[in-house]
């Protein structure tokens, strides 16, 4: 079953804890197990892949039923239930949510300052309803703008000339660390006939073991990929070369069969089609400029420990 959200949780938290001091991770164990969710459920991952759903959610539900008052932590990690808490679960409510706490001035207290200087207020409809954690919608924010970014990278590789094209490839690898990422060890041959090679990374100062490149600037929007044929063309450009190592970029992609023939090729060679390229270009900074930086500040609670 899919991960609840956090307000969907305040309640289970708070029952978890009616029985006195219990570790988070406990919590955990505990509201896993009453709502039956699988290892699978439990180990979904936010986008960024570095914390699961299912930890931060929990972690977020406690965190605001805490500024109510219903809990409080005893140490770290660890939390009990308060008498405000222990009178809740008495009413017996069928949920607690964002709504449900503001009729406690502590919680109402602890979200207009939070809110100050901010547009609207702590109890505005926007924030009652939010049923995503303040990670979770920074991720997706984030997802949505890498992929706008995407978008607009790609369309500029389908405008950018040839010669443009296959320098940027260069420096691609350049940027990722080949050839020890001096310029001086990576080529790009701005005209053809050379074989069928668009371009050279020497991975070594004298040239002893390269990777070597091919280029097609095919449009991702025509249905036309790089083909077999395609594929061994280039491989006889590298037995030409003596080469074993190759990367093939191709912004329409490669049909099965070529991708079939490249499993069984005796040749190192690597596909990147054009969503691929534009990835690799974002992650290393190629054709792309960092606009802002954020940084993401949580409390310390080693520095707290007494």
């Amino acid at each position: 079953m899919p991960v609840p959200h956090f307000q969907d949780l305040m309640l289970p938290v708070l029952e978890a804890s009616s029985k006195g001091e219990i570790s988070i991770s406990d919590v955990r164990n505990r509201i896993a197990e009453k709502l039956g969710l699988t290892d699978a459920d439990v180990s979904e991952l936010l986008p960024s892949g570095r914390q699961a759903t299912f930890v931060n959610r929990v972690s977020w539900a406690r965190h605001f039923i805490e500024k109510a008052l219903l809990v409080e932590t005893t140490k770290r990690g660890v939390f009990r239930i308060t008498p405000r808490g222990q009178e809740i679960l008495k009413e017996n409510p069928p949920e607690i949510n964002m709504a449900f706490l503001t009729r406690f001035p502590e919680y109402v207290a602890w979200r207009e300052a939070g809110q100050a200087g901010n547009a609207g207020t702590a109890t505005s409809e926007t924030e009652i309803v939010r049923t995503s954690t303040p990670e979770e919608n920074i991720e997706t924010n984030y997802s949505d703008l890498i992929a706008s970014v995407r978008a607009d990278v790609l369309e500029s590789l389908r405008d950018c000339s040839w010669p443009f094209f296959e320098r940027l490839i260069v420096d691609l690898l350049l940027a990722m660390g080949y050839g020890g990422g001096r310029a001086e060890m990576g080529e790009a041959f701005t005209k053809s006939g050379d074989g069928g090679i668009d371009g050279i990374i020497k991975e070594d100062a004298l040239g002893l073991d390269a990777i070597y490149i091919q280029a097609k600037k095919w449009d991702p929007k025509r249905s036309f990929k790089a083909g077999r044929p395609d594929l061994q063309k280039f491989v006889g450009s590298l037995d030409g070369k003596g080469a074993t190592k190759g990367l093939f970029v191709c912004l329409s992609g490669f049909t099965n069969e070529a991708k079939d023939y490249i499993r069984t090729s005796s040749k190192r060679i690597i596909l990147i089609d054009g969503s691929e390229l534009a990835n690799l270009m974002i992650r290393h900074n190629v054709g792309v400029r960092v606009r802002d930086v954020y940084e993401l500040k949580g409390l310390d609670e080693d520095y707290f420990s007494e």
